[in-house]
């Protein structure tokens, strides 16, 4: 028998069994005749250590109150031999139980900004609760955890992790294989792999399968269902509807490193300190950085940003948006757009970054922000051409670099316009990559318009937007370097 069955039937015995695990423990005992025999032998062991105690305490009392009576005294005698039998054996017990509940599942190898755990902290059978940050964790099997906040989970065993809010990803070893994560709305079952599960705070959890194979058993449904590599799933209701993979809404083992060098190099507090600068620029247009706590117009979800406990704008679903209305007539000859983002790769053809909700021939200069197909960043503006000379391919200026990652990790994006000098430039990561020339360059226009989705056309974005600035002057080369090295989250 494996340690998990083990634990199945030492948890009967003691009565800590919650309800799916007495189930499993049915099914168990339904089908293993082995877990059968251990069963039946662990409760005579606890029989027979109950009947040992009831004389030992017997013996105790003769012992504390002896018999006066002659008579009486050889009783004592006969006595002995069992009470020393009885206190060695409860000793035993007492040792194996102890030792039982203090075996540790998992062990803390790096925490961001997480309060109420530590590294090096041991994990056994209590409930955790994470208000912010990220915790590493390893499993005494060789898995690597990570959960980001905010999370409620507890181990269960070493194969076992019970993740009732919040996310998680896993990378499991050959060793590890079979590590099982338990949600309110079904299980994930690895086969030697590396997973997300996410498990918001209403709605469906959700399996995303990054590389191998992983089992989903939702719950009430007596079929599970193989995902690989790609695959993703909602578990509701029974049953599992297919999602498209979001790699980015998980933080990656690798990722945990540099967060938190970042944090402890004190990354946090300089962001904090460009953002006052930006503030109080005479140009600032708008600057959305999703700290006030007030409610923003739209259809999205709210999770952490960059930093521990910060709060960003997330988008899942094709409509997902934040409104924005800056602006109204306004026009700028200048303009810098700019965000850290944290982008899915997907299918559709767009991504919307910024988009006006207009585009009309008679409004020239609406501002339209993307990612394209081919996974670049675009600016166009309407009514705007390129000069003869450009290299672009298509009708509007695109950076020359792909702005997604292999895996999800927050990155920089900016684009400086300028009507003037009939310029568009574009930087990742505070590198500059590449500048476009326009033959008809109308000053920008913004007015209402949507981070997210464009509702005229599906331009739906995947991922979470944080720290938008909308900028009604040219920032330099050297003010966009500044500007990532200062918000930046990793080390």
């Amino acid at each position: 028998m494996n340690q998990e069955q083990l634990d199945l039937l030492h948890g009967y015995l003691n009565g800590s069994l919650n309800e799916p695990d007495f189930a499993r423990l049915q099914s168990l005992l339904q089908e293993n005749a082995d877990a059968r025999r251990t069963l039946r032998s662990l409760s005579t062991v606890e029989v027979k250590l109950s009947q040992l105690a009831l004389l030992h305490s017997e013996a105790v009392r003769v012992w504390v109150d002896p018999p006066r009576e002659r008579g009486l005294s050889t009783r004592w005698h006969s006595w002995w031999p069992l009470t020393a039998s009885a206190v060695c054996l409860g000793l035993m017990m007492s040792a194996w139980w102890w030792q039982a509940s203090q075996r540790v599942f998992a062990t803390v190898v790096n925490e961001v900004g997480v309060e109420e755990l530590t590294n090096g902290s041991s994990l056994r059978g209590e409930t955790q609760w994470l208000k912010g940050g990220s915790v590493e964790l390893v499993s005494a099997r060789g898995a690597r955890i990570v959960i980001e906040a905010p999370a409620e989970f507890r181990f269960e065993s070493a194969q076992r992790l019970w993740l009732m809010k919040g996310r998680l990803s896993a990378e499991v070893p050959p060793a590890a294989k079979g590590f099982t994560v338990v949600t309110p709305s079904g299980d994930a079952v690895d086969l030697g792999t590396r997973f997300g599960v996410d498990v918001p705070a209403n709605g469906a959890a959700e399996i995303h399968v990054f590389q191998g194979e992983v089992i989903a058993k939702a719950s009430g449904n007596a079929s599970n269902q193989s995902l690989r590599g790609g695959d993703a799933v909602a578990m509701n209701g029974g049953g599992s509807t297919a999602r498209e993979l979001r790699s980015s809404a998980f933080i990656q083992p690798d990722e945990m490193h540099g967060l938190s060098a970042g944090l402890a190099a004190g990354q946090r507090a300089r962001s904090e300190a460009a953002l006052t600068d930006m503030r109080n620029d005479p140009a600032l247009i708008a600057l959305l950085d999703f700290e006030s706590g007030e409610a923003q117009p739209g259809v999205f979800y709210t999770v952490q940003g960059r930093w521990p406990g910060s709060r960003a704008p997330e988008f899942v679903h094709v409509g997902d948006h934040l409104k924005l209305d800056v602006g109204g007539e306004s026009e700028w000859p200048q303009i810098t757009l700019a965000a850290w983002v944290r982008l899915d790769r997907l299918g559709a053809p767009y991504q919307s970054l910024l988009h006006t909700d207009g585009w009309n021939d008679d409004r020239p200069g609406q501002l339209h922000w993307m990612v394209t197909r081919h996974t670049t960043m675009r600016l166009a503006l309407r009514g705007n051409t390129l000069a003869p000379d450009s290299e672009e391919k298509e009708m509007y200026p695109d950076s020359r670099t792909s702005v997604l990652p292999e895996q999800g990790r927050w990155m920089h994006l900016a684009t400086v316009y300028d009507a003037g000098a009939k310029t568009v430039r574009f930087y990742l990561n505070g590198r500059f990559d590449k500048e476009t020339r326009q033959s008809i360059a109308h000053p920008a226009k913004l007015g209402t318009a949507q981070i997210g989705n464009w509702d005229r056309q599906d331009r739906k974005l995947s991922g979470r937007v944080d720290e938008l600035l909308l900028l009604g002057r040219a920032m330099s080369d050297e003010e966009i370097v500044a500007l990532f090295e200062a918000g930046n989250p990793y080390r």
